[in-house]
């Protein structure tokens, strides 16, 4: 009806807890429309090597290619090697199926985390991130920006205090918004949970701090 082109990212193809996923490639009438980009990095967890791909009909992939050439050219030949020996290897060994539940695990644990602490997480049903809502926290008054951060708005503030205050990390969704749109994020931070197991025991011990500030904010 629009005739649409569609350019899907799919590298979390096979982190997915509880459904399965399905390329929008394979629906009727969509594997002429559609290149699906793929990444060793996010499917092996080797993302310094920066090997991806996209599948598609020829008449999009030539175009594409052309591209990548002139922007990236090219990508080193042992690291393509190594990924196509880790999917020779994946299917036989279980790689996919073991990492799968290795992350849900990691998820469930980072879940329950947030759940002490008490503040709101969207369950993700693939990839490894948590995205927490910390609207029930209250930043201080008086609490000190630098510039740099001060001048990003609310939602880079939010992110900065954690760091500061609690040594936990994450990214500030308004980032994936455009400017029209990036204040329905600023009380959102995307977090990660493929961390080691140490990791997140750790940002559990460190996220305790955050208690005063939700119980600062249910006494106003």
């Amino acid at each position: 009806r629009h005739n649409l082109l569609v350019i899907s990212d799919e590298v979390y193809e096979h982190l997915t807890y509880g459904i399965e996923h399905i390329s929008i490639a394979t629906l009727p009438g969509m594997w002429e429309r559609t290149v699906t980009v793929g990444s060793a990095g996010k499917l092996f967890g080797v993302t310094g090597w920066r090997v991806g791909w996209a599948i598609g009909p020829a008449e999009l992939i030539q175009p594409t290619l052309s591209a990548h050439t002139r922007i990236v050219f090219t990508t080193n030949t042992p690291l393509q090697e190594g990924v196509a020996s880790a999917f020779e290897q994946a299917v036989a060994n279980g790689f996919f199926d073991s990492q799968r539940e290795e992350y849900e695990r990691r998820r469930n644990r980072l879940m329950a985390i947030f759940d002490d602490v008490g503040l709101p997480y969207v369950v993700p049903d693939g990839a490894y991130y948590l995205l927490v809502n910390a609207a029930a926290i209250k930043i201080p008054a008086a609490y000190e920006f630098p510039p740099f951060i001060e001048e990003r708005g609310p939602n880079f503030k939010l992110v900065y205090f954690f760091i500061k205050e609690f040594g936990v990390s994450g990214i500030p969704p308004t980032e994936f918004y455009s400017a029209a749109h990036k204040p329905l994020a600023n009380d959102y931070i995307r977090f990660a949970f493929c961390k080691t197991d140490e990791g997140l025991e750790d940002a559990s011990k460190r996220l305790q701090k955050l208690k005063r500030y939700l119980c600062a904010r249910k006494s106003s």
